[in-house]
């Protein structure tokens, strides 16, 4: 009897591997591309990288590709986006959450719900957006960016040209933040210390590597605390997912119906037992029995898998159905930006008051 962890491996026959085979390819230039200094300096990640050049191919050369191999390629962006997500969970230890203490916490905690509740909200009652669309944005913005989009992805069965669109507002606004951090800081803006500074980082930032550059921009003791507050807002993606899963399996909400067919009747989502792994492989990485060159070797086999799934979704992805989403995620976006940005410091300042 076959059971529901094959069967998505069963559907890999010898034409669908070479799908695989040729996203593997992708995702290689991806990586190889990321390392160029003038995208390094714009501070894009090969998942980036990886959708930007999935999204040419799949909107000029992807006419000539067997329709044998589309199998493989739907594969990588579910069934390896998913092994991904549950990979993720070496690069986070339980021990990081004691380091930043309550005050790290509790500004994760505050900055997080509250960014993706005002994202839920604005995307579908205001903005008008389909429900899937509007949680992949925000949390995308509420947690950890391209990685936050791809693990909602399956959990809202979000549209390959809502995932991109996603990931799109979390580079725009990220990258410009990224480097508008520092140069608030350093012009006198920000009545904060280093040390503070870390926690508004790493709380407010959409990217990992964001937080990483404009820590790191200010000071060593910056960015780490960026870095362990930012891990923490990673690993409380796992309550956010398992909460949205069993919100939408018990009482579904209402798609757009003007999605051109697509988002007619009702998102009911997916339990993500997915989520549930990452905790384990974060709680096997926190007991330290694993050697620290095999993490490393785990991490980067992560990195690549999860720029497979992002050269994958590019590929799926047709730029009609994202021009006729039109300018209202972007603006959504940007008004979680502000949030995170001018909320996240007056937040900062009152949760150190209170646990000063």
């Amino acid at each position: 009897m076959r059971t529901a962890f094959n069967d998505p491996f069963a559907s890999l026959d010898r034409h669908a591997v070479r799908g695989v085979i040729l996203v593997a390819l992708f995702a290689f230039a991806a990586q190889r591309m990321a390392t160029f200094s003038l995208i390094q300096g714009l501070g894009l990640s090969p998942l980036i990288v990886g959708i930007m050049i999935g999204i040419f191919y799949g909107n000029t050369l992807r006419h000539h590709l067997p329709t044998q191999w589309v199998p493989g390629i739907l594969f990588s962006s579910k069934q390896l986006l998913r092994l991904a997500v549950v990979l993720y969970g070496f690069r986070i230890t339980f021990q990081d959450i004691l380091l930043v203490g309550g005050e790290g916490i509790t500004l994760s905690v505050v900055m997080l719900t509250s960014t993706f509740v005002l994202g839920a909200w604005l995307g579908i009652k205001v903005f008008g957006l389909t429900p899937r669309l509007a949680l992949m944005i925000a949390a995308g913005s509420s947690v950890c960016g391209a990685a936050a989009v791809l693990a909602t992805e399956p959990v809202v069965k979000g549209r390959p040209h809502e995932s991109v669109i996603a990931v799109g507002t979390v580079v725009i606004f990220g990258t410009l933040a990224m480097f508008l951090y520092p140069l608030a800081y350093r012009s006198g803006l920000l009545d904060l210390d280093s040390r503070i500074y870390g926690l508004y980082v790493g709380s407010s930032l959409h990217e990992v590597a964001h937080v990483v550059a404009a820590g790191r921009a200010i000071a060593d003791e910056a960015a780490n605390n960026a870095v362990i507050v930012k891990m923490l807002r990673v690993m409380m993606l796992v309550p956010l997912l398992t909460v949205l899963g069993l919100a939408l399996t018990r009482f579904g909400t209402k798609a757009d119906a003007n999605d051109a067919g697509e988002g007619a009747g009702v998102v009911t989502g997916n339990f993500p037992w997915f989520a549930l792994w990452f905790i384990v492989c974060a709680g096997i990485n926190s007991l330290h029995i694993v050697p620290p060159a095999v993490v490393a070797v785990i991490n980067t086999l992560d990195l690549f898998v999860l720029t497979m799934a992002m050269c994958a979704l590019g590929m799926e992805t047709n730029l009609t159905k994202v021009r006729k989403v039109g300018a209202k995620p972007f603006v959504m976006a940007l008004v979680l930006a502000l949030w995170l940005a001018i909320g996240g410091y007056w937040m900062t300042l009152l949760v150190h008051h209170v646990w000063a």
